[in-house]
């Protein structure tokens, strides 16, 4: 059997793959900090980054797909509540934690990832894998992410002002230049590069990931050279850790008996459970760096954190709800398809994110 290169990671990591990228990038931006011209030089870079970011998500996002999933708005505002609605309320009532738990600039973050829209790609994935409604999955991931350019900065506007979180309006017309003009280019240019997007889809993983990555190293350098880093200490750090279990757990239990209570059967709550309980790391990175500037590297961490938390979490949440299941029925005549197959299909097409 052939031994893999020692350059090749192990296909099951017990840690998000990409995460650990994340914290190697922090790592070299607290050891090898951009600074004087070199900082302008990743600041430039990172706005850049950022704009494409959106561009490409705009040529991406197939129009039908949110026109398609409108017959199930029920669900739809259900995810979108919970997201823009129950999220943020659950942040501004941990105020109370400050400063006694949670030190203001930690608590800034933490209400920022309260307001950033849901996941679309691991949503999709642990609905597939629990054996929900893999369709709906798609849509309301879709519908979050698009509602979020838009709900995002303005609940930012009207929270995040009293709370240090450093939000004007200049910030808002950053947010327009930067994230919502590149996102309306690439829906109107869809039509003529949209296809061709499609067939190099893996490169523009890489470029995706590849500007995230980039921008956290700007966010993080400008901390360090502030030196604002030296304001958390160890057990803030795990308070923050404990204050995010407590979030995530009220959110699964919320999105889980809330939408049994609405009369949604278990497919649909299934959906429900896990596009109303996540947050998108893609989408959150490149807002905090544009909302918050310099102060973007605290800001972010409650993101990153709660990021690998629920994709751990919900791993281990889907794997038991397939379990109850029972055995996946077989499809009779080749038609149609089990939802792992649907939402192979999905990422083949280039619904992601």
């Amino acid at each position: 059997m052939r031994r893999p290169p020692l350059t090749e990671l192990p296909s099951r990591l017990p840690v998000d793959g990409y995460l650990l990228a994340l914290a190697g990038t922090v790592a070299l931006a607290a050891l090898l900090p951009a600074r004087g011209p070199a900082a302008s030089v990743a600041d430039g870079a990172a706005t850049g980054a950022v704009a494409l970011l959106f561009f490409l998500y705009g040529a991406r996002l197939p129009p039908r797909e949110a026109m398609a999933g409108l017959r199930h708005w029920r669900l739809h505002l259900t995810v979108l509540a919970c997201t823009f609605v129950l999220f943020p309320a659950l942040g501004l009532a941990a105020r109370a934690l400050v400063p006694q738990v949670l030190p203001p600039t930690l608590y800034t973050g933490l209400l920022f990832l309260c307001l950033v829209p849901s996941t679309i790609q691991s949503s999709i994935a642990f609905t597939s894998l629990a054996r929900g409604n893999v369709a709906a999955a798609i849509c309301a991931g879709s519908f979050s992410s698009l509602v979020g350019i838009v709900v995002t900065p303005l609940l930012a506007g009207l929270v995040l002002h009293g709370n240090g979180g450093g939000f004007s309006a200049g910030s808002l017309l950053s947010v327009v230049c930067q994230l919502l003009l590149p996102f309306l280019a690439g829906q109107l240019l869809r039509r003529w590069i949209g296809g061709r997007l499609t067939r190099h889809k893996k490169a523009l993983g890489r470029v995706d990931r590849g500007s995230i990555l980039l921008v956290v190293y700007a966010a993080f350098s400008a901390g360090v050279v502030q030196g604002i880093w030296h304001q958390v200490s160890a057990p803030r750090l795990l308070c923050l850790l404990g204050v995010e279990a407590v979030l995530l757990a009220v959110m699964l239990s919320a999105t889980w008996y809330g939408s049994k209570r609405l009369g949604f059967h278990r497919a649909d709550r299934i959906a429900v459970t896990f596009a109303g309980s996540k947050k998108s790391l893609a989408a959150g990175l490149p807002m905090a760096s544009v909302l918050f500037g310099a102060q973007a590297g605290l800001a972010v961490l409650p993101l990153m954190v709660f990021h690998q938390m629920q994709l751990m979490v919900c791993a281990v949440l889907a794997k038991r709800f397939a379990a109850a299941a029972g055995p996946e029925p077989a499809v009779a005549g080749g038609v149609g398809g089990s939802t792992a197959e649907v939402a192979g299909d999905v990422a083949a097409s280039g619904a992601r994110r």
